[in-house]
């Protein structure tokens, strides 16, 4: 079976309106999916066609992050509200778990560089929100 064809296994954290699209998004393509949130509440945002898994609880806590299997983990995406958990689960995935595709989101732009330039991938909605808002506004003018 050829790389492309594998069943990625990806773990994301947050299951927000970002997390959920996310997962749902990659379950549809056909990937394993287990998402993690804090509140079980969160998993009505996911599709009721979603194969994946859900698990309730706090992804700082590396046992949780073991019970997801971050071991055997191809991808994790951190989706929460919060930068600095974001910044530190992906830094775990990382580091310590030796994930190899880690992303995670960072809203604040000068963090997001200084997080980039240290080997952590990450994207920035404000950054991509205010690029795409400009675009609008010259392409209506």
């Amino acid at each position: 079976m050829s790389d492309r064809s594998r069943r990625k296994y990806v773990i994301v954290i947050g299951c927000g309106r970002v997390g959920a699209q996310l997962a749902n998004l990659l379950d549809a393509a056909g990937d394993a999916v287990v998402i993690v949130d804090r509140s079980a509440d969160s998993f009505k945002r996911l599709s009721p066609d979603f194969g994946g898994s859900t698990m309730v609880g706090d992804a700082k806590n590396s046992k949780l992050l073991e019970r997801a299997g971050i071991r055997s983990a191809d991808a994790l995406v951190t989706a929460t509200q919060g930068d600095n958990t974001n910044i530190m689960i992906a830094q775990i995935a990382q580091r310590v778990y030796d994930v190899q595709q880690v992303v995670a989101r960072c809203y604040d732009p000068v963090r997001s560089d200084a997080y980039a330039a240290l080997g952590l991938r990450t994207v920035c909605p404000t950054r991509i929100g205010a690029q795409m808002l400009r675009d609008a506004l010259q392409d209506s003018g």
